[in-house]
């Protein structure tokens, strides 16, 4: 069975070139399920297997929503197995995302609250289309996010907007978002995928094991000293010149021709 054969639940997978699009569907909202989570990680996992798959997008079903996050009717019992197996479920699925060897665009079409942001900020770069809102509003029903927004948006957005989003439950808009470093670009209503189409077809441009280098060495600054990051960046330099991508990439230049890339 092909890649884009596999069934996903809560998820659509489309195969464009090098790039992978995931189409979060789960109407009326798209929440995630504890299925739809394990469906995510398989699904990073299938396609860091992929070595013709250079960059991922996802983007929500509808006009209206990106994600709402977790359906908060599956915690209504109040049951702390079923809490710690969905705070498991969430953490495997974004960290598998943010683990991704490629470029993750998160295309952001409408809302995304609370596990939908958490998501987003466990992509590498988010696209917001002008009429959407962001915001993590778990303390709102007595919860806290638990998918690595607690993390990662202070990483972006620094520690006061951080606290003003999760302590003060402030919904951010489209302007707001990219004045405080919450995402990179923002775009007009429907607009979103396909922009982030296009920086998926700049990615592809790039040696595909230059950019997993890269990543991994920028991802490192949230827990290496910087005088081991600098040593592992000059190490990292030198690997590459074990991969087939750096003699094409080399000579692709001075030979003023496009290089055809093999992720290898």
């Amino acid at each position: 069975m092909s890649l884009a054969d596999t069934v996903y639940t809560g998820l659509k997978l489309e195969i464009d070139g090098h790039t992978a699009v995931v189409t979060l569907s789960n109407p009326p909202a798209n929440t995630w399920t504890r299925d739809s989570l394990a469906a995510l990680r398989d699904l990073v996992r299938d396609l860091d297997r992929e070595r013709d798959i250079y960059a991922l997008v996802i983007t929500g079903e509808g006009e209206k929503f990106f994600s709402a996050g977790a359906d908060l009717k599956q915690f209504a019992s109040g049951d702390k197995a079923l809490a710690r197996d969905a705070a498991r479920r969430f953490g495997e699925a974004f960290e598998a995302l943010s683990a991704f060897r490629g470029v993750s665009i998160a295309a952001i079409n409408g809302y995304a609250m609370g596990g939908g942001l958490e998501c987003a900020l466990a992509c590498d770069l988010r696209i917001v289309e002008e009429q959407a809102q962001l915001a993590l509003p778990e303390a709102t029903v007595g919860l806290l996010p638990c998918a690595g927004g607690t993390q990662n948006l202070p990483r972006l957005v620094g520690e006061g907007w951080a606290k003003r989003m999760m302590l003060l439950g402030e919904r951010v808009d489209a302007a707001t978002a990219l004045r405080i470093g919450l995402v990179e670009e923002v775009v007009g209503k429907g607009e979103a995928k396909a922009r982030a189409l296009a920086w998926a077809r700049q990615a592809e441009k790039q040696s595909p094991t230059s950019v997993t280098a890269c990543k991994a060495l920028v991802q490192a600054t949230r827990s290496q000293s910087h005088a081991t990051a600098l040593v592992s960046e000059r190490e990292a330099f030198v690997d590459l010149f074990d991969s087939a991508d750096q003699v094409e990439g080399v000579a692709a230049f001075l030979e003023k021709r496009a290089a055809q890339w093999k992720n290898a």
